[in-house]
């Protein structure tokens, strides 16, 4: 009997102790998931309507209309400067190209999506901006475990603190349209409409997340599963009704399609007609799409007075053209990050130009201040710097160093010919490996002139380049922890 009671002691421990685990265990993952939530600053967001406010009271003279088309996850040799030889035909976009001005050297903000689109949206870098990591459906799983792994309190929309290029553009007295995936959040206030659209229409976030609805302003207009075979149907309608109904004003229409995002569908008419597969026939449709945008606009009578912009969020994915580049989308290599631009306005730029300066996304913004003739805000740090200049008859960078961020770390700083990459990982997985896993390296100097896919370390042979860029990453990297979001 002695022994029975005393290994039912030891029993009723260890259940105890395992009971009491997983209850400190619940209640961690609760205050996870459950605790503080993300918090707007209040006198930035007070800030920002002073400044928008400004705009509005000083009725600025109206600049051209605006359309900038940005594709998730196209290849930089789907289309534009890397694309010669590809099995894509796109004409419509490559006569763009031919009367307009193509950037070889132009970067994402970052190598995935929400980031991206919030640099390109703010002109700021994205943990600047707030949003430095992927978000997901409000209330989903995977939501919740990234509550788990990084704090109820971790960005999961873009602060309404932040000013966005249609905030700009509506104060300067533009009608402003969205059409396509927004992905900076699915809650107020962080909607497209409360971030300067007048009008939205489109998918809150990636085609392969659920609930994949379309919406048309706060409202579901398409109901989930949409039938993703009618998807650039849908979206072409809405952005060439967009300008014909506002065809007589400024205005500018933000054309975000989801595709070349996997899973690809196409509408059955078109299945099997590229030698590129089903990318191929995604891209052609999109190419199709860009046709009706323009013969709109040339039957309004718009498009020499329209500044066209054609880009991409990132790097391909699963399928697509790197462009000979080293990486992906999701790596800080330039296949990550390197995307496709094209600009055409004819009553501004020069035809048939392709520009080495290197520029990326946050440039946009600064950009349109430029051409409108507009102060930027104060009270922040704008990353970008305006391209106009390159756009209209070329020239140099206006960056001295470009700066390559992964959620909030800075992996890469770059100037016009060399490439630094500091000591990090390098991610490393076979085919029938389910995880890859990430083998540190050291620091790395890539000559990209010379090498554009980033195959041979040669910091041995360029030690100064080495030691100049090496001091830009670090004063990149204390600017950052000393002031995140970069108020003034």
């Amino acid at each position: 009997m002695r022994i029975l009671s005393f290994l039912w002691r030891r029993i009723t421990a260890l259940v105890s102790t395992v009971v009491l685990l997983l209850l400190v265990f619940a209640l961690f993952i609760g205050w996870r998931v459950l605790g503080p939530a993300q918090q707007d600053n209040e006198e930035r967001v007070a800030a920002k309507r002073d400044y928008l406010e400004a705009i509005a009271s000083a009725k600025p003279v109206p600049g051209p209309n605006i359309v900038l088309v940005l594709y998730d996850d196209m290849g930089y040799g789907d289309i534009g400067a890397g694309s010669q030889g590809n099995l894509l035909t796109t004409p419509h976009i490559d006569a763009l190209a031919a009367n307009g001005v193509t950037l070889s050297d132009f970067h994402s903000p970052a190598p995935v999506c929400t980031p991206s689109r919030a640099g390109i949206m703010t002109g700021r870098l994205a943990p600047r901006a707030g949003l430095p990591n992927v978000v997901f459906p409000s209330g989903s799983f995977t939501e919740a475990w990234f509550k788990v792994l990084l704090g109820s309190d971790t960005p999961l929309r873009l602060p309404a603190e932040e000013i966005t290029l249609p905030e700009v553009l509506k104060a300067a007295g533009y009608a402003t349209g969205m059409v396509g995936k927004w992905h900076m959040g699915d809650v107020s206030p962080s909607l497209p409409n409360d971030f300067g659209f007048d009008s939205y229409f489109g998918a809150r976030y990636s085609n392969d997340m659920k609930p994949f609805a379309l919406y048309r302003n706060n409202e579901v207009e398409v109901e989930a599963p949409v039938d993703q075979e009618r998807l650039t149907e849908y979206y072409t309608r809405e952005a060439t009704t967009f300008i014909e109904e506002n065809a007589n004003a400024p205005f500018f229409l933000y054309y975000a399609h989801n595709f070349p995002h996997d899973p690809l569908h196409v509408r059955p008419e078109r299945l099997g007609q590229s030698p590129a597969g089903l990318y191929g026939d995604v891209i052609e449709e999109l190419d199709d799409s860009i046709g009706e945008i323009v013969d709109t606009l040339e039957r309004a009578g718009q498009l020499d007075n329209t500044l066209v912009v054609i880009t991409s969020d990132n790097g391909p994915w699963f399928l697509g053209d790197a462009g000979d580049q080293r990486g992906n989308k999701g790596t800080t290599f330039e296949g990550g990050m390197r995307v496709p631009f094209i600009a055409h306005w004819p009553q501004a730029i020069a035809p048939g130009r392709v520009e080495t300066a290197m520029a990326m996304g946050t440039d946009l913004l600064p950009t349109v201040l430029e051409l409108l003739n507009l102060p930027g805000p104060q009270d922040r740090v704008l990353d970008g710097r305006s391209i106009l200049p390159v756009l209209r008859a070329g020239g140099p960078s206006p960056h001295e160093f470009l700066y390559y961020y992964d959620s909030s770390t800075l992996f890469a700083v770059r100037d016009q010919r060399f490439k630094y990459r500091g000591p990090a990982g390098v991610k490393y997985g076979t085919d029938s490996t389910p995880v890859s896993g990430s083998i540190p390296q050291k620091e790395w100097l890539f000559d990209l002139d010379n090498d554009p896919r980033e195959a041979y370390d040669t910091i041995v042979h360029h030690p100064e380049a080495g030691k100049r860029l090496r001091r830009a990453f670090e004063a990149k990297q204390k600017d950052m922890e000393d002031n995140l979001r970069g108020w003034r």
